[in-house]
């Protein structure tokens, strides 16, 4: 964290086919390595295929599965008197859209299959449908959240 002053927040500009700030953030988590191009290639041969098994525009799904997977609520550790306590805070909305990317991401990586480009589909499908990984994972922090709804008091 600095010291003297907080850092401008850099404005993403929006990717070149679907005029979208939402597709060109993904595309950068998706991205390793600094290979940009693959990402984008990778990241619209899925868009195709969600268009095509849907019906439907793949910007508005891509969107529905990022905000099912957004959390509302998440835990962090805090020391109070030699013991740590997880406690409840609301997520502002710019850490939840970035930690369901993170997730929906991180999901697609640990699935079983031939390619990326069916991998990204189909988990962005999925959770455009309220089921998936990074659907359960929302839950299982939400559930922790519940859980030490008790240490709330120690909110900072």
């Amino acid at each position: 964290m600095p010291r003297r002053r907080t850092p401008k927040k850099r404005t993403l500009t929006p990717d070149p086919v679907y005029d979208s700030r939402l597709v060109h953030t993904i595309v950068n988590h998706l991205m390793k390595e600094g290979k940009k191009a693959l990402a984008y290639k990778i990241f619209y041969d899925a868009m195709e295929q969600i268009k095509n098994t849907t019906q439907q525009d793949p910007v508005k799904v891509i969107e529905q599965a990022v905000r099912n997977a957004t959390p509302l609520v998440e835990v962090k550790a805090k020391r109070i008197g030699g013991s740590t306590y997880q406690v409840p805070l609301a997520v502002k909305t710019e850490r939840g859209t970035a930690l369901s990317i993170r997730w929906l991401l991180a999901s697609c990586r640990s699935r079983s299959g031939r390619s990326m480009i069916s991998k990204v589909t189909n988990e962005f499908l999925e959770a455009s449908k309220n089921m998936g990984n990074a659907i359960r994972k929302r839950d299982e922090v939400h559930r922790m959240a519940e859980a030490n709804k008790a240490f709330a008091k120690y909110r900072f």
